[in-house]
């Protein structure tokens, strides 16, 4: 499929078959942007593991500390106590009943973050359908499911840009990082924190190197090749 006029013009001035300095590669995914909107920036990793296996699963959250520049909506599945301390947290949409499970599995998920307490996940658990194939479904792995103490904390975290990331079926991770109208020094600042967490979040059956390819792009932007050794020196860094 041929590309249009402004891509071929952004992409002119990548070279591609080199690897970025993190910095540059972020100074230049903002000059290549040629959105009319704020859009946002994107890191792709690509994995060495067989997402096949239950034990090379790659799944974590990073709070970035610059945020992600925009609104997150916050869905909370609660009731009684727990759900007056999550509308007192500030969540946009507290679900207390089964009316919102069939809101829900009609296909309404205008929400970007779901969190549940341990007493819900019955009702929560026949949403999987709709839920988790949107990364929506909460999940005790992501910290998505907690008590009810934990409720004003997480949706803090979750306004603040409290990113989940899980590898995929061909082993690539997607985290976005911000937007390109973001200052470099804090798409560098959330593409370190995204680093520190990917690294961590190695699985111990995973030989060899980790971190294969990394790839930064805007929102209908050219991707930009990150070399990974400087990339994990960044990391070290912050």
């Amino acid at each position: 499929m041929r590309k249009g006029k402004k891509y071929r013009e952004a992409l002119a001035k990548v070279d591609r078959t080199r690897l970025y300095a993190p910095r540059e590669a972020l100074e230049l995914v903002k000059e290549t942007s040629y959105a009319n909107f704020d859009a946002t920036v994107d890191v792709h990793f690509r994995l060495r593991v067989d997402p096949r296996r239950s034990d090379q699963q790659v799944r974590s959250v990073v709070l970035l500390p610059h945020g992600l520049g925009k609104v997150v909506k916050v869905l909370v599945f609660a009731a009684g106590d727990a759900e007056r301390i999550a509308r007192d947290s500030g969540a946009d949409y507290v679900a207390s009943d089964d009316e919102w499970v069939k809101k829900i599995q009609g296909g309404w998920t205008d929400f970007d973050v779901a969190i549940a307490v341990p007493e819900m996940m019955g009702r929560v658990g026949r949403l999987g359908r709709v839920l988790g194939p949107r990364g929506l479904m909460p999940n005790p792995k992501a910290g998505t499911v907690a008590s009810a103490d934990d409720l004003p904390r997480l949706i803090q975290e979750a306004k603040a840009g409290r990113v989940e990331f899980r590898v995929d079926r061909t082993a690539n991770l997607h985290v976005p990082i911000g937007k390109v109208g973001f200052a470099t020094d804090h798409l560098l600042g959330n593409f370190a924190a995204v680093m520190d967490a990917v690294t961590k979040a190695r699985p111990a059956a995973s030989k060899g190197v980790f971190i294969r390819r990394i790839t930064a792009a805007s929102t209908m932007g050219p991707g930009i090749k990150i070399d990974p050794v400087q990339a994990q020196a960044l990391e070290e860094a912050f």
